[in-house]
């Protein structure tokens, strides 16, 4: 019995070594690329730098105390607190929808998902670039059906009033099939026999979608909201190329806002503090988001 017990500590010893061997790479990995950055944004907003010179001065608190009173700053928060509203709002019903659609009509729907899942594999550059033109004002597809019908020109990007709103639907357009692909993961590992008893016992269809299956896929959706707002807090690459954060700072967003301080006027010190405030509130959001979602539950 007691030669049992020591061979079994052992093997414990053992498989906690090899486990930090295999362990060892990612740590680093996470350390050199994560833990590393975050500390180093947070060192440089103490510092008046302009990224190239050798030469910075500390500065103390001084741009977290222009970051409080920067009004452009804020407003790009609220333009971040919009999308990410909205893409939460478009993204999970339409996900949902298609993602059932293709769980009902099982193989025969083959083809629609390959569609559906097109705009997934495209870059977000390619994509920003694609609405970019197709919304031209003066050549765009949207000015010349509309030109066709006897009306004007329509500026969407433009347009301060429609900007923010017109690259949110192209945002939703591109991670759609994400969730729907995320929300068919869900729908299959629902047991089968759940369905039947269901249908069984007279349930229809959409009985047994409201009252069964979306009961059991709320896990599911309650990490697929979470990614949704984490993801919407942090856009740049299509809104840089779409409108750079303009017409003025209609569409500005944290992350266009941190880039065009730190690579148009040059102020990497105060870039940094707008990094580091953008980990900030994103961190806060995250944790009192899934807080109220889990209720009770452990965060």
């Amino acid at each position: 019995m007691q030669t049992t017990s020591l061979l079994a500590r052992k093997r414990e010893r053992e498989v906690r070594k090899v486990s930090a061997v295999f362990l060892i790479p990612a740590l680093l990995i996470i350390a050199v690329f994560i833990i590393y950055p975050i500390v180093d944004s947070f060192r440089t907003s103490l510092f008046d730098w302009n990224g190239i010179t050798a030469g910075k001065k500390f500065i103390a608190m001084n741009n977290w105390k222009e970051l409080i009173s920067d009004d452009t700053f804020w407003k790009a928060f609220r333009n971040n607190i919009i999308v990410m509203v909205l893409s939460i709002v478009i993204q999970m019903p339409i996900g949902m929808a298609i993602a059932t659609f293709l769980d009902r009509v099982g193989k025969k729907g083959t083809i629609f998902k390959v569609l559906w899942f097109l705009p997934m594999l495209m870059s977000s550059v390619a994509i920003g670039y694609l609405f970019k033109y197709a919304l031209d004002t003066n050549t765009g597809l949207v000015s010349t059906i509309s030109r066709m019908l006897g009306g004007k020109n329509i500026d969407l990007l433009g347009n301060p009033k429609t900007a923010l709103l017109t690259i949110t639907v192209v945002i939703c357009w591109q991670f759609i099939p994400f969730y729907m692909v995320y929300f068919m993961a869900a729908y299959s590992s629902l047991p089968a026999d759940v369905y039947e008893a269901a249908i069984i016992d007279g349930a229809t269809r959409g009985q047994y979608f409201w009252r069964v299956a979306l009961p059991m896929m709320k896990p599911s959706i309650k990490s697929a909201i979470i990614l949704s707002m984490v993801g919407s807090l942090k856009y740049f690459d299509l809104i840089y190329v779409m409108t750079g954060g303009g017409p003025g700072d209609a569409s500005e967003l944290m992350a266009t806002y941190m880039y065009s301080n730190a690579f148009e006027s040059y102020r990497m010190g105060y870039a940094s503090a707008i990094a580091s405030g953008m980990f900030i509130v994103i961190t806060v959001i995250s944790l009192v988001t899934m807080k109220l979602i889990n209720g009770k539950e452990e965060v």
